[in-house]
This record gives structure tokens, sequence and C-alpha cells, in this order.
């Protein structure tokens, strides 16, 4: 196998690379790196995801860049916003020791106004999602008459999610000679007419699609509040002491708060992640190979270096949302042909993530159980039991220690003696929880069923929190319009809101307890003019007496159920296209904002838009 100096790559290069743990390519990376260092052309590179493909157009990117000039030279199309960003942190570390490049990223859910100023600050390389993007080129905002390179990340995941209008635009405005290198999973139709429309002669590089995942690794899931996930982790402790793993966490601070608390209640753990030194990380990682810990609560970029022999389990504390980053992970164990477990702690939640990753990888994630406290403490008691048979007799054990013990002990009987021993464990094993079961055995939100999400009429669903917010009917606000103006002040996602009430002055907003403190960015924001007021609600959701409908219509339905329209060609209660979109552009899909209902040409009366019924972006769960 070729290792990366034999690539040819410079050495500034090879450094970064070099400190972020990658030793040996992958065969993408193998057979790309090459091809796109000397062909000044097009590229399609077919690989499942998990192979390395981020690198394998990254490397050869940096190395082509001209540092020396501000000109935007290379676009980087991606999915999803997590995807985007993640290729903006892998591009900022492998570039590190090549001076300073501007990397801008840019995609929906995020302030665009933010955006748009590091985008006139210079970017030689954007990494964005198409809607976005689509609409800054709208916008004049993103020029593209220097641009050298433009990179289809993740192309297929981008067609079933609907981008092909916009990746068409995007690929019409910017034919100026630049060369488009495209990667994929699958060569379905819809890339070849891509290929066909837009690419010319390009080489293509396909690699083994099988075996990408390690088959002696069981992939397994165990469903828990979020708040329950740091007391799963030390109950696994407890019930498997020979346990020795990575736990993976999104952020450093995350990393760091899990090894705190754990090391607090007596467990051995340590964090490594980017904000410690050089020496700290050392030696974290001096005692995980010489197992003096039993975990290491590490960070994706932190854990790329860790070739360790004999690690059990793999623990993702949350999801990755990309699959590379799953199987960068899951890789830690099951090494040398043995095997291993690749376990993740999700909430309710969490079910589309898992599907997605079943169906990226081809793997199958099966329920697992984190252990009663019962279970742990039988296992627990047969463990100190066995110990003490065999435990050996201390040499300085004397008898006259031993009959001055036992003439204390005279009117206990053998088996009140074993009872009080007993309690003793007992006490220690109880005394951290009366919790017997964390396991979260509610429904999970599995939106691809099609099913409803079984929220009773007046309650909230477990694992959510309730905030205020003074913005209701009056305010021409119906539950799509309160759900894409969270989405777009917050960043919150939409699978991660819940019930949403809408009274005549105010409203009631269920969020998922891991996202709730971003709600307070709404307290004290500005909408049409007015400060809002948003604030968590503790007590219980009662619906007022006026409902907002006479004679069981809505009042924005007129007779026949037809909705009436305002003047601005928009139905009542859904807030106009100039609050979200200057450039008359339609709105991003991975923006989370409202769809406004387009004109029909010789169907309209008066400025008036005659379109019935109400967008698809919401579904009827919003109506």
């Amino acid at each position: 196998m070729k290792n990366f100096e034999a690539l040819g790559l410079s050495q500034p290069l090879l450094d970064g690379l070099a400190e972020m743990g990658f030793e040996n390519p992958t065969e993408i990376q193998q057979q790309a790196i090459p091809i796109l260092l000397q062909h000044d052309g097009d590229f399609i590179g077919l690989a499942q995801t998990g192979t390395g493909k981020t690198a394998a157009f990254g490397i050869p990117l940096l190395e082509l860049m001209d540092t020396s000039s501000d000109d935007t030279q290379a676009l980087i199309l991606a999915p999803t916003r997590e995807l985007a960003q993640q290729i903006c942190k892998q591009l900022d570390l492998m570039s590190s020791k090549l001076g300073k490049l501007k990397i801008v990223p840019v995609f929906g859910g995020a302030n665009i106004m933010g955006q748009i100023k590091d985008l006139r600050r210079g970017a030689q390389v954007i990494v964005a999602t198409p809607g976005r993007l689509m609409d800054l080129m709208k916008r004049k905002e993103v020029r593209l008459d220097s641009l050298r390179f433009m990179v289809l990340d993740e192309a297929d995941e981008m067609l079933n999610m609907g981008f092909k209008e916009d990746i068409d635009y995007i690929l019409s405005k910017s034919d100026m000679g630049r060369n488009i290198w495209l990667f994929s999973a699958t060569m379905a139709r819809e890339i070849k007419q891509i290929v066909n429309t837009y690419m010319n002669n390009p080489q293509e590089v396909k690699v083994n699609r099988e075996n990408i995942v390690n088959t002696n690794i069981s992939h397994e899931y165990v469903q828990l509040k979020a708040s329950d996930k740091i007391e799963g982790l030390r109950r696994m402790l407890d019930y498997d002491q020979d346990m020795f793993g990575v736990v993976f966490c999104r952020t450093k601070r995350d990393t760091q708060n899990v090894a705190d608390q754990l090391n607090n209640n007596g467990y051995s753990t340590e964090a490594l992640h980017g904000d410690m030194s050089q020496h700290q990380r050392d030696a974290a990682m001096k005692r995980f190979r010489d197992k003096n810990i039993n975990l290491l609560i590490a960070t994706d970029v932190a854990a790329r270096g860790i070739d360790v022999d004999d690690i059990t389990h793999v623990i993702h504390l949350a999801l990755p949302d990309d699959p590379e980053f799953y199987t960068h992970r899951s890789g830690r164990t099951a090494r040398a042909g043995k095997k291993g477990v690749s376990m993740a702690f999700v909430t309710k939640g969490d079910t589309r993530k898992l599907k997605f990753l079943e169906r990226k990888l081809g793997i199958n994630f099966e329920k697992g159980e984190i252990p009663k406290i019962e279970d742990i403490a039988d296992k627990r008691i047969n463990r100190w039991t066995e110990q003490l048979i065999v435990q050996d007799l201390h040499k300085k054990l004397n008898v006259e220690t031993v009959d001055g013990v036992m003439a204390a002990l005279e009117g206990i009987t053998k088996e009140q003696l074993v009872m009080k021993f007993l309690s003793r464990e007992f006490e220690s094993i109880y005394k951290r929880s009366s919790i017997t079961d964390v396991n979260d055995r509610s429904k999970g939100r599995d939106r691809d069923s099609g099913k409803d999400r079984g929220y009773k009429t007046n309650g909230k669903e477990e694992g959510m929190k309730t905030f205020f917010l003074n913005l209701g009917r009056k305010d021409d606000v119906n539950k799509g319009a309160i759900l894409g103006f969270i989405c777009d002040v917050t960043g919150i996602k939409g699978k991660e809101v819940g019930r949403i009430l809408v009274e005549g002055a105010h409203s009631f907003i269920d969020v998922s307890e891991e996202v709730a403190p971003l709600m307070k960015v709404l307290d004290g924001a500005q909408r049409d003019g007015r400060e809002l007021r948003c604030n968590e609600h503790k007590g219980e959701v009662r619906r007022s007496r006026d409902r907002g409908r006479r004679g069981g219509r809505d009042r924005n339905r007129g007779r026949g159920g037809k909705k009436r329209e305002n003047d601005n060609g928009s139905f009542k209660g859904r807030s106009k296209r100039s609050d979200f979109d200057k450039s008359g552009s339609r709105p991003n899909k991975d923006d989370k904002v409202v769809e406004f209902p387009s004109k029909r040409k010789g169907n309209s009366s008066k400025g008036k838009s005659k379109k019935k019924g109400r967008s698809n972006f919401f579904g009827s769960k919003w109506d």
C-alpha cells in the first residue's frame, strides 16, 4: 500500500495530514489523488460513503490552490449543513501548515447576513449547500468568474434530497472553464444526466464497495433520554468491568464534561480533544494504551490517530451526521480479527438518522439495553462472592486479631453476617440512583412511517420542554410560520420541534431538551418592529375557549372550506414573502423557512393568487 509521501504531496500538506493522524491513504484516495493532481479536466469518483472521499478531493484541491490570490477558486457542494461544516473543518486541519486559507461555509438555518459578511471579506474556497448558495448567487453575493474547481460531494444524496434544479442552476451559471469533480456512491440516472450535460470526457475511478464496514463489529443502539446518557455509561462500566473503549462526543466541551462527571464518580477515564496541550494528549493516550483507564472520551478529530489493540467498545454519545465519521469511529474496535461492539446512545428522535446510516453503510443496528440496576447488583455480588472464595490470607493476619473479631461477632449468626456484608454492597450500588431502568421505552419518532407522533391533545412528548411565545393568530401566523421563524432565528432543526399550539395572542412550542437553551435567542428578538417575549412554560398548557372558529370552520376559511387570501397573494396566517426572501426566489430546502405559494399565470385577478391549498413543505402534520 502506498503512503501519502508516495503520492507526491508537498511537505506542508504532509505535515498537516500527519498531525491529523492520517497514515496510509484509502483505496479511493490512492486512485483519485494522483489523477486530480495531474489531470486538467473533469473527474468522477464512485465510492461508498465512509471510504475517505473528503480527503480524496480535499488533498489535491489544497495542493492546487493559489494561496496568493483571494479570488474564489473552489466551490464544494454538499447535501447538508452538517456535512458542509465537517468538510470545512477537515480542510482547515489539512491546510494548517500551508498558511492561512480562507474557507467559508454557507448553508441554510444560519444567519445569511453573517455569511454575506464572510464572503465579502474574501473566500478562496466556498463550501455550501445548494439552496443557500443559489440564494446568495441571486443576490449577487457570490462571484464565480475565477472558479477553477467545482466539487459535488455526495451527489446522489443531493439529488435524493430534491436539489436537482438547484444544482442545474449553479452549474449553468458557473460554466466558465472550471473542472467538475463529482463524487457519488452510485451512478443513478440523474447523475448520468449531470455528467452528459455539464462534464467533458471525465476520467472515472470506481472502488470496491464491499467490506466497507468491518464485519466483526456488532452495531447496536440503546434509546435513552438525553439526561440519562452519562448514567447509561456508568451502568455499562458497573456491569462490565472488562470494558475498554472509546466514547465519541460532538464537541470539545461535551468531551471534557463527560470525562469530568465520570471521574468525579470514581470511574477511570481521560478526555482527548483539541483544547488540550500536546503533552496532555500524549499523557492521556499513554494511560489508555497501558490500559490504566477504562474509557477514552474523544472528539472525532482528536481520535483520528487512535490505533490501540483490544478495544472492546466504541460508544457514540451522539451520532455523527456524516456516515464516513461513523465508519472511522467504529473502526477503532474489532481489529486483528477480534470482535467488537459499536453502540449508539440515541434519543427517540434519532430514528431517521439510524436508518440513514443503515442505508448508506449497509449495516443493521440491533436494539440493545442498558443494564438495570438489579442486574448490576446481581453481577457485582456474584463477582464479589467469587473473589471472596479465592482470596488468599494476608501474611500479617495473626491469631490474636482473628480471635478478637470472632469474639466481637459471637452473637451474630453466619446468615446475619452474610446479609450485613451484602447490605453494605447494595448500599454502595443503589445510593447513586433510585431509577432501576434508564432505558427509554417510549415509541421513537419515525417520520418515514407516515404515522402521527402520538401527541395527546394537551400533552407533551417526553424529552421535550415547552416554551411560551407572544405570537399568535392575531399576528397573522400559523404553525408553519412559527416553525419556520424558530428554525431560521435559532438554528433549531424542524425535527427537534414538537407540538405547536397557536392561540389568539400567544403560542406554546415544545422543543427537544437538548436544544432548548437555543430558544433564549427569541427572547428580546424583533419581528416586524415588535419585541418578542419567549420563556420556558412549566405549568399545564390549556387551550383557550376562543379557538378562532365559528360554526366548526376555521376563521381563515370562507364558505366551502376555501382559505381566504391576503392582498399580497398569500394565505392568511402566512408571513409575507419579503419577511424571509428579498430576492424573490423560492426558499431553499435547507433553510427551514416557510414556503410561500407562487402566483399562477392566467389565473390571477388584481394581483391575487388563486392557488389553492398550502405548501407541502411541512406536510399534513402542521395542518
